[in-house]
């Protein structure tokens, strides 16, 4: 089993199981990097392929949260959260599949579900979130103050995370004008 960061630990299954590592992952270059209070703006790009992202490092020294967009979908933005393993996953699978909670400051809470997915050479586990109305969760990003997180555990206690939203309204409108820009 992967050894995970102490708030992470209670957060992933118990059902990942560690291989060696038979491939490298996929390293995007970023560019165009812009910094708006706790969350960056950027362009990440390998070969003729571009996502743009809007992402929340601060709150956390091993975990992130974004709002990526890929160039020619735009308007298919997905939400993600990245926590950081101690060590290189030997294999891309979803791993598990949660309920979860979403919340801005006092707004009502979204009940969704959150897919958490490793990929082959890369340190860390992914959370993409399944949800229905998006565009709504972002205008209230770009209002709030926090993003409350919850992951049901089964038998255990929810797993709890807060992001910071300052600067999240400056970040998500560069991150779709630098996409749909490169539509243009």
């Amino acid at each position: 089993m992967p050894t995970l960061k102490p708030f992470a630990l209670a957060a992933f299954s118990a059902t990942l199981l560690s291989t060696a590592v038979s491939g490298v992952a996929a390293t995007f270059n970023s560019d165009a990097i812009q910094p708006h209070g706790h969350w960056q703006s950027m362009m990440l790009s390998l070969g003729d392929e571009r996502h743009f992202r809007a992402v929340e490092t601060h709150s956390y020294s091993d975990a992130t949260l974004s709002l990526n967009a890929t160039q020619g979908v735009c308007d298919l933005p997905w939400l993600e959260m990245r926590v950081t393993l101690d060590k290189q996953q030997g294999e891309s699978r979803a791993v598990n599949l949660v309920p979860t909670r979403i919340r801005v400051d006092d707004t009502p809470i979204i009940d969704t579900m959150a897919e958490f997915i490793t990929e082959r050479g890369d340190d860390g586990f992914y959370a993409h979130f399944y949800l229905n109305d998006l565009p709504t969760l972002m205008a209230q990003m770009s209002q709030g103050e926090q993003l409350f997180l919850g992951f049901d555990q089964q038998d255990r206690d929810p797993w709890y995370m807060t992001f910071n939203l300052d600067g999240a309204d400056e970040a998500i409108d560069r991150m779709q004008h630098l996409c749909s820009s490169a539509d243009n």
